[in-house]
């Protein structure tokens, strides 16, 4: 993380700095999209949303410990797992008490939760969802995997709303905040149905599978040989048509949001909607390998992303000279965010 971020935030302490570098480090390696988002945020808000993807990404890292590696996918992982998910809950609850946490990813957390007056409630539901994870392998229906999303997305955007800043009271940008968290995962869930059947999970609804004649079973098979199914891509395509109708939910927030982080949001919103263009474009083809956004169209969607954010902060300059204290200026209408 740059200096220049960290003294935006007024973060001055040494290991406070490097608690957030830390987290830094873990968003640019892990988070490719997220983290190219995050840097069309005003600096000084950067360091939190890296905190906050730090915490969430050391949680679905001990989650999804792969095979044959300590803490792995038999009895015996999974009870490890158990173990160190209840490890963070303690290191997290004495960390937000303001005790002396000895990891950096829930120094730099407690900090950001201290600053922004973030609920915790956001994220004892988070480490609730991550802990299903653990013994649930499968959804019935759809609105059974929307109940184990409000813990592993929904909040994820309930988080980050305090962070991003609103034009509106945060109340009401929140139901939008949390279903694009909700629009994001399907999106992986989609782009990784190979990857979390490796994991023994299927994040598809049952009954839409069923609906298309498909199981466990045949999914499998296709992941083993290699071949694809006509039943496979129509149950896929199905996931998919729910997954844009929640972006079409959650598009209407993106302009509650303070004009300046508006372009970082965007940015993800086009590129994580990008990924379902790149999984149709590949066929559909999802459980034998992860569709991926072009680089020339995420090169295009990040200039636009600086532009935005170049006018954004010229206009941000403007208003705080011009508009009375109390008065926000103007925002767009959803149907003219592009």
């Amino acid at each position: 993380m740059t200096a220049r971020e960290l003294d935006a935030a007024g973060i001055t302490d040494p290991r406070l700095r490097a608690a957030y570098r830390h987290c830094r480090k873990l968003n640019a390696r892990h988070g490719r999209t997220y983290f190219l988002a995050t840097r069309l945020l005003p600096p000084a808000r950067r360091p939190a949303v890296h905190a906050l993807y730090g915490f969430a990404r050391w949680a679905d890292d001990i989650v999804d410990v792969p095979d044959g590696t300590p803490g792995g996918h038999d009895g015996t992982g999974t009870a490890r797992r158990a173990a160190a998910l209840d490890r963070l809950a303690g290191d997290l609850s004495r960390g937000l008490a303001g005790g002396d946490g000895a990891d950096p990813v829930i120094v730099a957390l407690a900090d950001t939760s201290r600053r922004y007056a973030i609920d915790h409630r956001h994220f004892a539901d988070f480490l609730t969802a991550m802990r299903s994870d653990l013994t649930v392998t499968a959804y019935a229906h759809y609105d059974e995997l929307r109940a184990y999303m409000h813990g592993s997305a929904a909040v994820i955007g309930l988080q980050m709303l305090p962070v991003l800043g609103t034009v509106v009271p945060r109340a009401q940008a929140a139901p939008y905040a949390a279903e694009l968290g909700v629009a994001f995962q399907l999106t992986n869930f989609l782009r990784d149905v190979g990857e979390d059947l490796d994991r023994g999970r299927i994040y598809l609804p049952q009954d839409l599978l069923a609906a298309h004649q498909v199981d466990r079973a045949l999914l499998r098979y296709c992941r083993d040989s290699g071949r694809t199914d006509p039943r496979v891509t129509a149950a896929v395509r199905e996931f998919a048509a729910l997954t844009r109708a929640a972006y079409r939910r959650a598009a209407p927030g993106l302009p509650m949001l303070d004009p300046v982080a508006r372009p970082c949001i965007r940015t993800a919103f086009v590129l994580y909607g990008g990924i379902l263009d790149a999984v149709a474009a590949d066929g559909w083809a999802v459980l034998h390998r992860r569709a991926a956004v072009p680089r020339r169209r995420r090169a295009l969607v990040a200039a636009d992303g600086l532009l935005r954010v170049t006018a954004a902060r010229l206009a941000d300059r403007r208003a705080a000279v011009r508009v009375p204290a109390g008065h926000f200026p103007p925002f767009p209408r959803p149907e003219e965010v592009r």
